[in-house]
């Protein structure tokens, strides 16, 4: 028995009740459409602050799927916990993005191949001074076979990890595409990668694209929440 849990984040007290493999969407209401859509036999493992966890089982095999919330603060509490206190072994964030770049349309799948950040989380919390972060290879190479399988194709992509969603900046994703070459911008990845790096564990993400810098193209939250299917069956061919 773990005597670190429940966590302040997470009020499960059985460690078994978690999966190995976690699916981390940001939206804890993208968490029960997953959990509820494509799950059988599910369990609730937390609901504290309205950040719901679901065990249950995919084609047999069992799963787990939480929310991360917005932003690096909060990836990194809950992947955390994940990892360190409940046994977790590998977390696969799936969210949305925008699009810095004219190859990545709306509604497109991305595999993010490295994550850039101007954030000092990693380096606060674990010392590391990178402004890139990198997912795990062996979890990527399992993502790509999963989509090939599927039919589902990919897009890879060094992504950007911002702290800042509103920015009276309106030219900054132009100077990073070009100095850094990031294609899609979300808040969370650059985090997630700095935590499983700290601890062992394996970490990877996949996005959606659900507006463009470049078309302006904007998704609503309710097609967000459940119209990105194809980065959730990539993501569940992990189980």
């Amino acid at each position: 028995m773990n005597n670190n849990i429940p966590t302040p984040h997470n009020k499960c007290n059985d460690e078994s009740l978690i999966a190995k493999t976690v699916l981390m969407p940001g939206d804890p209401l993208r968490a029960k459409y997953i959990a509820e859509t494509f799950l059988t036999d599910v369990v609730c493992f937390n609901d504290v602050r309205g950040m719901y966890g679901f065990t249950g089982l995919y084609n047999g095999k069992k799963i787990s799927v939480m929310g991360s919330g917005m932003g690096m603060p909060s990836i990194g509490i809950y992947s955390y916990e994940l990892f360190a206190f409940y046994g977790v072994e590998q977390i696969v964030r799936i969210g949305s993005a925008g699009s810095y770049d004219a190859s990545l349309n709306v509604y497109d799948t991305v595999l993010v191949e490295k994550a850039f950040s101007e954030s000092t989380y990693a380096k606060i919390s674990f010392g590391f001074g990178s402004k890139f972060q990198s997912p795990s290879k062996v979890l990527n190479n399992k993502l790509e076979k999963g989509a090939k399988e599927l039919g589902i194709e990919l897009k890879k992509a060094i992504i950007h990890s911002s702290d800042a969603f509103y920015s009276n900046n309106k030219t900054h994703w132009m100077e990073l595409h070009d100095k850094y070459n990031v294609k899609a911008v979300e808040m969370e990845s650059f985090a997630l990668f700095a935590v499983a790096k700290e601890l062992g564990k394996k970490a990877a993400c996949l996005l959606t694209i659900s507006d463009s810098f470049i078309t302006h193209e904007v998704t609503s939250s309710e097609e967000r929440q459940k119209n990105f299917n194809n980065m959730i069956k990539v993501a569940l061919s992990l189980a």
